[in-house]
């Protein structure tokens, strides 16, 4: 079974990614999946009613499609398909932020450990690797820096909590 980074820990990966599904007969019955976004809207009300299908957004896949449905899907895959396509983390900002979506974000394909600070930052809660890449060792990437400068889906930036202090405290 595939592993994934999640909630801060190395975790067994309960879902089946299937990427060629194109109707529900290409998927198992057994087994929670994140299917395309394309069968997703295709079927959703099916998927709906099975509780364990999460969807799989590539990377030009605009992810206002799924916007009426994010309260509803217990995980969305954003998929990097290269390290230097950076489309994801915009995908994520816009799911949690203009979408409200509050569930599992999660980050896979060519993802490394250098990347998963800044993916956090982007709003990715789970992180799952291509094969070959090390799960354990990735898992320290999320703490390689203490805070940052930008405004991100998790936190307000340093001036912005300085100023705010300050007002407080004129007050």
């Amino acid at each position: 079974m595939r592993r994934l980074i999640s909630d801060g820990a190395v975790r067994a990966d309960r879902y089946t990614l299937v990427r060629e599904a194109r109707s529900l007969a290409d998927l198992p019955e057994a087994a929670p999946v994140i299917v395309p976004l394309a069968l997703w809207l295709a079927a959703r009300a099916a998927l709906d009613a099975r509780g364990d299908a999460g969807v799989w957004l590539a990377p030009a896949d605009d992810p206002a499609a799924l916007a009426p449905d994010v309260r509803r899907v217990p995980v969305i895959a954003v998929e990097f398909p290269a390290f230097t396509d950076g489309r994801g983390y915009s995908t994520a900002r816009l799911l949690r932020e203009r979408y409200g979506y509050a569930g599992e974000l999660r980050a896979f394909g060519d993802v490394g450990r250098d990347q998963l600070y800044l993916l956090r930052q982007a709003g990715f809660d789970a992180f799952a690797f291509d094969a070959g890449r090390d799960a354990d060792a990735a898992l320290a990437g999320l703490g390689d820096f203490s805070d940052g400068y930008q405004a991100t889906a998790l936190r307000t930036p340093w001036f912005r909590r300085r100023a705010d202090a300050a007002r407080a405290d004129a007050q």
